[in-house]
């Protein structure tokens, strides 16, 4: 009998050292944030109450921002939705990571020649593999270009990618708010259930083409002088604006939402493409509005960034630049989970890494004809914002396994704006700044040569 006692100690104390790691498990679970991720699609960064648009009335976002850590002064890596939704899921800017633009050169089957640069681009890390590295679950709806929500690391969602079935950029993700929420809320209800934090993608097509709004929210923005699409349009904004409201509100009825950061992002800008009643100097151009979307001007990059995090972060609204490669490693570090450390992005939620930001960067390459394994052959602008000061750095680079040498940028031409007094953009300041010009300049340089492993 005495011999048994030892193994008996022994026996409890693994039964008592495995219920409490459970335990442990279960404490750790319960004190990580869940974190829903809001994405609009094609929205211009005016284009809110909250950013004081005259007309567009967007209350649940509103009411977001006055709850968050708001960047009015936010930027996405290039204006086009699927580098820019690469850019913020691995923390890399497109020539980094590949995506430079919607499909590859010559694509005549787009789906199947997407599966190589899949290949590779999958192959770096990601803000969704991290999280569930780290015991979240993780759903994907909406807009995903890069396969199936599997291939994008999450353990639920929407999009199957199937290029057979004519799946890309979404397929029946697409479906996302425009006919309802419920596989948002099935998937918050299952993670609430198995009591495991969770991760929500929600990148619904709005207010993306096509653009048909409800009805009655169609006749709340017709008026007499106003152009049928900008109606139209609005009346979107505001669509888009009234599912985050359902989506906000399921966390407030699950009682989690104290418990759950909300991001909110735009992929890219828009503006109508006809003449604009708000703006007579907007005219159409192959589809687009010129110095909108797939442009590096204010309509084409910039976006309000917020941050959500009742009793963590502290809701105000800062002058700092914000950037969608920060999106990671502030995410990664809410969680305290691990990001690769080479990244390019900050913490947005260090007062004193953004106090320390003096610029960000951005590119735009060409829309249609991505090459696959040369990220620098069809980019057209770099840009810098710093301060008031805004630079567009037109590219000539024909040699492109110099990219990074001087020479290639010789003739380039550039455009220099101040976004304080100009937030649109009419009036080049290059003649008459030419030291701030200078610097903008070499600072581009730097960065990009620096962003290529270059120290050339």
């Amino acid at each position: 009998m005495n011999r048994m006692k030892p193994l008996l100690f022994a026996l409890l104390a693994i039964f008592a050292g495995s219920n409490w790691a459970a335990a442990a498990e279960e404490s750790s679970n319960a004190e990580r944030p869940n974190i829903v991720f809001i994405l609009s699609d094609d929205q211009a960064w005016t284009d809110y109450g909250f950013m004081g648009h005259p007309e567009i009335q967007t209350p649940h976002l509103d009411d977001l921002a006055r709850q968050s850590l708001l960047f009015e002064r936010g930027y996405v890596a290039a204006p086009l939705c699927r580098p820019s939704l690469a850019s913020m899921v691995t923390g890399l800017y497109p020539f980094q990571h590949g995506v430079t633009g919607n499909d590859v050169n010559g694509s005549q089957d787009r789906a199947a020649l997407d599966v190589p640069l899949r290949a590779a681009f999958h192959k770096h890390p990601s803000m969704i593999k991290t999280l569930v590295a780290n015991g979240y679950l993780a759903h994907q709806s909406g807009k995903w270009w890069e396969g199936s929500w599997k291939d994008g690391g999450f353990t639920a969602g929407m999009t199957h990618g199937d290029p057979k079935r004519g799946g890309r950029h979404g397929d029946a993700g697409l479906s996302i708010g425009r006919k309802g929420m419920q596989p948002v809320t099935d998937f918050i209800d299952q993670a609430v259930a198995q009591e495991q934090p969770f991760f929500v993608w929600y990148a619904p097509f709005l207010p993306h083409t096509p653009h048909n709004p409800p009805q009655r929210l169609l006749d709340k923005y017709t008026q007499p002088g106003r152009a049928a699409d900008v109606a139209r349009y609005y009346a979107m904004c505001e669509w888009f604006d009234e599912t985050c409201g359902q989506l906000l509100g399921y966390l407030d009825e699950k009682k989690i939402a104290d418990n759950t950061i909300v991001v909110y992002i735009c992929d890219n800008g828009w503006a109508a493409p006809s003449t604009n009643a708000h703006d007579p100097n907007q005219k159409l151009w192959k589809g687009y509005a010129q110095r909108s979307k797939s442009s590096p001007y204010e309509n084409g990059i910039r976006t309000p960034i917020m941050i959500s995090w009742p009793g963590h972060v502290k809701p105000q609204n800062s002058p700092d630049l914000a950037h969608s490669i920060d999106l990671f490693p502030t995410l990664a570090a809410a969680v305290g989970a691990d990001a690769p450390d080479d990244l390019p992005g900050i913490n947005l939620l260090d007062a004193e890494a953004r106090s320390e930001r003096k610029r960000v960067f951005g590119v735009c390459h060409s829309t249609h004809n991505m090459t696959v394994g040369n990220p620098h052959d069809t980019l057209q602008y770099l840009w810098c914002v710093e301060g008031d000061w805004k630079l567009l750095l037109r590219y000539h680079g024909k040699d492109t396994t110099k990219y990074h040498n001087l020479h290639v940028w010789d003739k380039a031409p550039v455009r220099l704006y101040n976004l304080s007094d100009d937030p649109h953009e009419q009036q080049d300041l290059t003649a008459m700044h030419p030291d701030v010009v200078a610097r903008m300049t070499e600072a581009i340089k730097t960065w990009y040569a620096q962003s290529n492993g270059s120290s050339d």
